[in-house]
């Protein structure tokens, strides 16, 4: 039996850099990406997962709008009485607010200056929601990289986001 060495060379194909350079370019111009969303907790990973979306947005000429989520924390009945849930904080409102806004002010990406945007509830819950009520089009989240007991006692919002989120969802892990 005489095998066809020419199908498995790849020379009908070209080189694997020309495949390579010829699929980026088409994915490149079908990607319709002008809106990102970057769920920011100001932690370092999250700062890094900005980074990325900055330069997304350069690159494909996308807005950035950045998004905290107060997560409440819920109080035994006992004491929410004297003690109001930590979203009812109106001090601690404004200085997150403050924060986020001063971040957003200081970059640049793309024509377009950052937006901010703050939301209360369940994280993962509260950024699909604005990923759909927004129209985004890429989620750019960190990921702390918690595994084990603490992967389970924390969670993990950004796996939940992967899951529910209503468009593409690009992870930044903590450490490259």
């Amino acid at each position: 039996m005489k095998k066809n060495k020419r199908a498995f060379s790849g020379t009908p194909l070209g080189t694997a850099s020309e495949a390579k350079v010829s699929a980026t370019a088409a994915e490149s111009r079908s990607v319709n990406l002008k809106n990102i969303l970057v769920p920011i907790d100001f932690s370092e990973p999250s700062r890094k997962a900005l980074e990325y979306a900055r330069q997304m947005a350069l690159r494909f000429g996308a807005s950035v709008t950045l998004l905290y989520v107060l997560e409440p924390i819920p109080y035994p009945y006992d004491f929410s009485a004297s003690y109001p849930l930590v979203a009812d904080n109106p001090e601690l409102l404004k200085t997150a607010g403050g924060k986020l806004k001063e971040l957003a002010a200081t970059l640049k990406a793309g024509s377009e200056p950052v937006k901010s945007l703050m939301r209360q509830g369940n994280p993962a819950h509260e950024i699909c929601a604005a990923a759909q009520e927004l129209g985004i089009d890429l989620i750019i989240i960190a990921t702390h990289g918690y595994t084990g007991l603490k992967h389970v006692l924390l969670g993990s919002t950004a796996e939940k986001v992967v899951r529910h989120a209503p468009c593409p969802v690009l992870t930044v892990r903590e450490r490259a």
